[in-house]
């Protein structure tokens, strides 16, 4: 079992074992959710440990900390105002932004929540009523659609490539669905609806949702399929995988990163600090802002929980805004006519 994560469950201790098994058991997390929940209780008991012996958390002891033995009269001795001090640890020693703190945050809440509330092993539960860090209120940074269709054409265009057809396919799904990377290497040939209206991903928790497809992504899929299913061309018809790698394996996410950024570069789009999550970014403002599509559906499309989460989408333009400055009825008031 210890080898579906990323931290071996051999290190941990009991009580975190459990947590694990429970949150993938019970409550169906995928693998990599629950590896970042053992990275992220890891890290503070391990925290917990060195400030109680006098351990400097930013030396090479740190890592080493045993928290194997760590039993649950020590879950239960921690306190609060650790709970605060670790938190300040990871922004200022770790350098963790608010996100990567609040979810550490979440880990905890959730860890002491199973503890107290489902096994009821512990009574109290220390980090309940902690505030969640703040986050920054950015905008999101996407394309633009000029810059969406240089990209596009940008790898139309490439001579060099043997996958062009794949990674425009890729591409096009990515500024047309606004999936995340994750989900797109996830897709299977058998998730791909038969008349190609749709197919089918898998998002975060495991949660299965339907994407539509519009003419642009089956033209690109229609293009691609026929290379993706010729033996002469390379490629393996046993693979279940619906895009691969030139290893005739299932695509990973780090090969898909590195093909957006090289045609980002290509573009001359590189110096915009934009990524893969950025495309998604991108279909999400795009349909929003151009296309007239409701908050409400584009959350179903994303596959966001909450609307809250979508409704980042829904900042107007720089256009939106110079136009309505001059709709204001009082635009055209100046304080001396021109003539006078």
């Amino acid at each position: 079992m210890s080898k579906m994560y990323a931290v071996s469950l051999t290190e941990m201790p009991v009580p975190v074992r459990d947590f694990a098994a429970y949150k993938s058991g019970i409550q169906n997390c995928s693998p990599k959710t629950v590896s970042e929940y053992l990275l992220d209780l890891r890290t503070f008991l391990r925290y917990i440990v060195a400030s109680r012996d006098g351990i400097d958390p930013e030396s090479e002891a740190f890592v080493n900390i045993d928290i194997r033995n760590l039993d649950l009269d020590f879950m239960a001795s921690i306190r609060t105002s650790e709970i605060y001090a670790f938190l300040q640890y990871s922004g200022s020693v770790r350098k963790n932004l608010w996100a990567a703190k609040a979810r550490k945050l979440v880990t905890i809440r959730m860890f002491y929540r199973y503890l107290v509330n489902k096994t009821k092993q512990l009574e109290v539960n220390p980090a309940a009523d902690i505030e969640s860090p703040k986050p920054r209120k950015a905008l999101p940074k996407f394309l633009t659609l000029n810059e969406s269709l240089l990209l596009l054409e940008t790898i139309k265009n490439d001579r060099s490539s043997r996958t062009v057809i794949r990674d425009y396919a890729i591409v096009t799904l990515f500024l047309n669905c606004g999936m995340r990377v994750s989900e797109l290497v996830g897709i299977d040939l058998s998730d791909i609806n038969r008349e190609m209206r749709s197919l089918r991903v898998t998002g975060k928790g495991a949660k299965e949702r339907i994407i539509y497809l519009n003419d642009a992504c089956r033209d690109a899929l229609t293009e691609y399929l026929p290379l993706r299913m010729a033996d002469e061309n390379g490629f393996s018809t046993k693979e279940k995988a619906l895009f691969l790698s030139g290893q005739r394996k299932r695509i990973s996410v780090k090969t898909v990163q590195w093909m957006v950024y090289k045609y980002l570069d290509m573009a001359g789009l590189g110096d915009r600090h934009l990524s893969v999550h950025k495309l998604r970014h991108t279909a999400a403002t795009l349909m929003y802002q151009q296309g007239g599509v409701d908050v409400r559906v584009l959350k179903d499309i994303l596959g966001h929980e909450q609307l809250n989460t979508t409704q980042i989408y829904t900042h107007v333009s720089n256009t939106g805004m110079e136009e309505a400055m001059a709709q204001n009825p009082l635009a055209n008031i100046k304080r001396k006519d021109k003539n006078e």
